[in-house]
């Protein structure tokens, strides 16, 4: 008999639960709003998407991501707008209520503070975190003006950054030994890779047994790695999770979870990516050697 907890044993089970979150992923979207341009989410009906039965039962979760907004020194008003809007009530008729006009970093906010034992909670808290990053990078002006080198430059020295806070938080639920870590790497890997483990992918790319798959990644494979590294960290440390089967299951669905937002923007999958021929070291080499001839020429 299959093992429900094992990720690929239930095909059945697996497809049940990727139609699940792209309907919810769909929501989201669906939820959207847009006025002069900017993008918003009203906080009535993203409650009612997110299975609260009363908005006033809402209303402690938004406190908290207001208060999660003041601690990221975020201005509050910048994110929660309060609004009036006509609401409908029995009998065809309408009233107006108070609502919140939320920006997406509100939503990632408030689907941090929820209930994760909710699907749609826990599918929420992938999708909006994603997509932030995402939009933090396409409306951060100095990262779009850096050439592709400098962006793979940024990308990895974030990503190595991350994957010690990731080292981390695994270590506290569990993955202890480097052959642990090894097999929690591979499960993140497996999951946006569509089943392929480090070993595949260095075949698939092409590459010689010394290089490493990190140093040959264009940008926008980078960029899906850092995502999926930040939010397995973040959901590991939030959901407190304990065992390395545990974690390690987790790890692969964040990477599935990463993998189906490319899918379902239309972008390729990371396997299919080039390979880029100049190594991330040789980059930090010529940065590094360019620096010192700028200053000695001062």
């Amino acid at each position: 008999m299959a093992n429900p907890k094992d990720p690929h044993s239930s095909k059945n089970n697996s497809t049940l639960s990727d139609n699940i979150e792209v309907e919810h992923h769909h929501t989201f979207e669906s939820l959207k709003q847009e006025k002069e341009g900017m993008e918003f989410w009203s906080a009535r009906r993203l409650a009612k998407a997110l299975d609260y039965s009363e908005y006033r039962h809402f209303l402690p979760v938004i406190e908290k991501a207001k208060e999660a907004c003041k601690n990221s020194s975020h201005a509050i008003k910048d994110h929660f707008e309060d609004i009036l809007e006509m609401i409908k009530i029995g009998k065809g008729g309408n009233r107006q209520a108070n609502d919140i006009k939320l920006s997406r970093y509100a939503c990632y906010l408030i689907v941090q503070n929820g209930d994760p034992s909710k699907p749609v909670i826990a599918n929420g808290q992938t999708y909006f975190a994603i997509q932030t990053r995402r939009q933090e990078l396409a409306e951060n002006q100095a990262f779009q003006q850096l050439k592709e080198d400098e962006k793979r430059l940024f990308l990895r020295n974030e990503l190595r950054e991350h994957n010690k806070q990731l080292v981390e938080t695994a270590q506290h639920a569990g993955v202890e030994t480097p052959l642990d870590f090894a097999v929690f790497q591979n499960h993140g890997y497996k999951g946006l890779y569509g089943g392929l483990d480090a070993q595949d992918i260095h075949q698939r790319k092409g590459l010689e047994k010394k290089q490493k798959i990190l140093d040959h990644m264009g940008s926008t494979e980078l960029a899906a790695n850092l995502f999926r590294a930040t939010q397995t960290e973040e959901k590991l440390r939030r959901e407190k999770v304990k065992g390395k089967t545990k974690a390690n299951q987790i790890h692969f669905e964040v990477g599935s979870k990463v993998r189906q937002t490319i899918q379902e923007l239309g972008g390729t999958m990371p396997e299919d990516l080039p390979t880029v021929e100049k190594s991330i070291r040789l980059l930090e080499k010529e940065t590094n050697k360019k620096s010192i001839e700028q200053k000695d020429s001062l």
